[in-house]
């Protein structure tokens, strides 16, 4: 696909924008319902770059709807339909634009804190267990390496980050004070589902290391799973043929794009820069690698 064919903003007519995340937009449909669209951009290090990866939000949108279905078992999740002929005539006017990369979802209560599951040393709770041996305040054993399978899952929450702002990471304990009586359920399902689509993965070929989920709470006070999930943007996805602790892992998440950027020098705390072709189609080829080995298909694009 060349650059130009990314989708990387909506407008729709007749439907209410109600929030630009850095990957979705959210429009409101009625009272009871909200849509969120997945486009076709993509950020590392909280910054949104400029160029877009075409088919990116179709895919991502395919893979939390196969995620969706494999979890309903363990915690209900908004999904209403992906079916946009099930939709309100007000999102079926946008058909050409919307088609594959689209949900109509539940309205929810969103409890503020990002609920992040760890089963391998990495990222930001590498740099803490570095400096503190602990991650999230939570202790762990010498000894550990980079990309080390950690001794047992962990919930690893942070605070969610307004207005572009960076996560912070925070102690199950500071997270348990924002999240009151939710607290108990969050941290349970939250491990239930990655063990769930950690086992999963596995069988696939594909270590997750980490992801992360959002709740939010129905009228009648249930927890529901919400957002995208498991996708990788929201995880980190390792070949399992080729772990190996000691050392940064090949992947088929966002670290192409993480490790160019470092490459050449990107400002993190400036705007998105322009993407060469190839780190948009490496990038993309990552993407489609790990769709097929997790879910034996190809998606619609």
């Amino acid at each position: 696909m060349p650059h130009n064919d990314a989708l990387l903003s909506c407008d729709l007519p007749g439907l209410k924008l109600l929030a630009r995340g850095k990957v979705r937009e959210v429009f409101a449909v009625d009272d009871e319902h909200l849509l969120f669209v997945a486009t076709d951009r993509i950020s590392a290090f909280d910054v949104v770059m400029k160029t877009g990866i075409p088919g990116k939000g179709k895919l991502l949108n395919q893979l939390s709807l196969f995620w969706f279905d494999l979890l309903k078992d363990v915690c209900p999740n908004h999904l209403v339909t992906s079916d946009i002929s099930q939709m309100p005539a007000s999102v079926q006017a946008h058909r050409e634009v919307l088609e594959g990369r689209v949900m109509l979802v539940k309205r929810l209560k969103i409890l503020p804190v990002e609920s992040i599951v760890r089963g391998y040393l990495m990222g930001s709770g590498l740099k803490e267990y570095r400096a503190l041996g602990t991650v999230c305040g939570i202790p762990l054993p010498a000894g550990l390496l980079e990309a080390s399978a950690l001794p047992q899952t962990l919930f690893t929450p942070s605070t969610k980050a307004q207005d572009g702002s960076h996560d912070l990471n925070i102690s199950p304990e500071e997270a348990g004070r924002i999240l009151g009586p939710h607290t108990g359920a969050v941290i349970a399902t939250s491990i239930r589902f990655y063990e769930k689509a950690r086992d999963h993965a596995a069988s696939c070929g594909i270590i997750i290391a980490d992801t992360k989920f959002e709740f939010g709470v129905d009228r009648e006070g249930r927890l529901i799973l919400a957002d995208e999930v498991l996708t990788p943007d929201s995880s980190r996805f390792w070949p399992k043929a080729t772990w190996n602790p000691g050392r940064t892992q090949d992947s088929f998440d966002k670290q192409y794009l993480r490790d160019y950027l470092e490459a050449v020098r990107f400002n993190k705390n400036g705007p998105g820069v322009e993407l060469p072709e190839s780190v948009v189609n490496r990038t993309m080829e990552k993407y489609l690698e790990a769709y097929r080995m997790l879910t034996g298909r190809d998606p619609i694009l």
